[in-house]
């Protein structure tokens, strides 16, 4: 029994969210067939850990249709690896892949949304960090519930902090909460370059930068000379929101950087007392912005004041309320992203030495 007859038993059985296979001869490993008992490991390329059983379950039910299986036990893991980067850009030590989560127009959720995204790739069983990329105002200390310093190591690399397991670091930090950071263009992009480089991150699958709204200093230079994987877009379904994430839109395309999804925040509004939905902002404002993007909305979140009142409370939704039907959104759309890394091509700077011309 090998690789190539397993993965001839499960050819039909297709990831619906990366249309390709869940088994191929390279990502079957540790083999064992003995007694008639099949024993094997299938390693997912993203995060999707609360599919496993039923991913196992599909599986060992076509081992079984094998001559000569008589019991099946696939093991079902994850292995994550870097995607490829933009021309010229380096990895950043210990991060496989950055995701950026921006929007035109602030106001419409972006942080909000990066915090449970992040949250929800490490329920999926990734490992996540988080950057606080809006250096001007600084969210993720209070929506994570952080009021510290990181250490910094005998290399003076900063330590992240690790809210709910997810590290992190953040200018917001480093200042007190009051203070504004009075900084021109230079100095706010050297400083979120500090934040990035020299800050220790540890065997990250994911790094999610909460960016700025706009398209400024901060955000040209974030996709220009960081290794961003691919962009995640957060917009309301409100005319004048898209306006603004169209633009941002343009500026990684410009850039060559994926658009791996667009999220439509606000979408709709339930009534707690009559249950009557309105919607407020509009409709399928998300759905126009993708199809022009070419990509796809991960997910529409509805106005509810549970998520605001989590945020503010320093503990987000996929922490205070794992079983509520935003937490499986947002597990949801973490799925799809990391799907969408996937189906990326494979990074292999790595695999070669630097070229140096004397």
């Amino acid at each position: 029994m090998n690789a190539q007859n397993i993965a001839a038993a499960l050819t039909h059985l297709l990831d619906p969210l990366t249309g390709q296979a869940y088994a191929h001869e390279k990502n079957i490993t540790a083999i064992s067939f003995s007694g008639g008992k099949l024993v094997c490991n299938i390693a997912l390329p993203y995060a999707c850990a609360s599919l496993h059983p039923a991913i196992k379950a599909q599986i060992d039910a076509a081992l079984l249709k094998i001559s000569g299986v008589e019991v099946a036990d696939a093991h079902i893991c994850t292995n994550i690896i870097a995607h490829a980067l933009g021309q010229g850009a380096q990895l950043i030590p210990g991060v496989r892949n950055i995701i950026a989560v921006a929007s035109g127009k602030g106001g419409v959720g972006k942080s909000t949304t990066a915090v449970n995204l992040a949250l929800a790739l490490q329920y999926e069983g990734a490992k996540v960090g988080m950057l606080d990329a809006d250096i001007y105002g600084p969210s993720l200390p209070h929506m994570l519930g952080v009021n510290a310093k990181p250490e910094l190591n005998e290399n003076k690399m900063m330590l992240p902090l690790t809210p709910f397991g997810l590290q992190v670091n953040s200018i917001g930090f480093l200042i007190p909460a009051e203070k504004a950071s009075a900084w021109r263009g230079p100095m706010a992009t050297g400083a979120l370059d500090q934040l990035l480089k020299q800050t220790l991150w540890d065997d990250l699958d994911y790094l999610i930068v909460d960016m700025p709204p706009g398209t400024g200093d901060i955000q040209l230079s974030m996709a220009q000379r960081a290794p961003v994987t691919g962009a995640v877009i957060v917009t309301t379904p409100q005319n004048v929101a898209l306006l603004d994430a169209v633009k941002g839109i343009n500026l990684f395309q410009t850039v060559r950087t994926p658009i791996l999804g667009v999220v439509e925040n606000m979408a709709v509004y339930t009534c707690s007392a009559c249950g009557h939905q309105e919607h407020i902002f509009g409709q399928e404002g998300g759905q126009k912005l993708a199809e022009g993007a070419g990509c796809e909305v991960l997910g529409h979140m509805p106005l509810k004041p549970a998520i605001r009142q989590q945020a503010d409370l320093g503990v987000p939704t996929l922490v205070q309320d794992p079983n509520s039907d935003e937490a499986r959104l947002y597990r949801d759309m973490a799925r799809k992203i990391g799907a969408k890394v996937a189906l990326l091509g494979k990074n292999y700077a790595d695999k070669f030495p630097p070229i140096q011309v004397k």
